[in-house]
């Protein structure tokens, strides 16, 4: 198992479980919840669960993959246009529960791809991703909203 892929699966749910839920952002407006549930619909759409379209114009798709693929962080405050002004309310009654809906979302992701190693799955920001590409993406917005909470 790639480091990533053991972060995403082992690390991100023990760190989003030892985080205090009343941690304020250091940036943006979601609360921890909001963000490991927006964490959640994210593995969702890595795994081909919630389609999405191509937001990036076709031509600029070689350079976010160069991004994606490089060591460079996510920028802070960086615009989503999936997502509303203000975060969308909680589903779910506690982190804990969100927390487990990520567990299993990350099952999902695995599942879908071990049903078929070689598909592509639409990024809207990155276009179609393999297995390595999913995980790539899906470990850099797991950082990246780590970090938003100090992580």
């Amino acid at each position: 198992m790639s480091p990533k892929l053991t972060f995403l699966l082992e690390d991100l749910p023990r760190l989003l479980t030892e985080l205090d839920p009343s941690t304020p952002p250091a940036w943006g407006q979601m609360n921890v919840q909001q963000m490991v549930e927006h964490l959640t619909d994210a593995v969702l759409v890595a795994a081909g669960k919630i389609p999405v379209n191509l937001l990036t114009p076709e031509n600029r798709l070689p350079q976010m993959v160069a991004f994606l693929f490089s060591e460079d962080p996510m920028p802070q405050n960086v615009k989503n246009p999936m997502m509303a002004e203000t975060p969308a309310p909680v589903r779910y009654p506690d982190k804990e529960t969100a927390i487990a809906e990520l567990k299993r979302a990350l099952e999902t992701f695995q599942q879908a791809f071990a049903e078929n190693p070689e598909r592509e799955i639409m990024n809207p920001f990155f276009g179609p991703l393999n297995y390595n590409g999913q995980v790539q993406i899906l470990y850099k917005h797991a950082k990246h909203h780590l970090k938003q909470f100090g992580v």
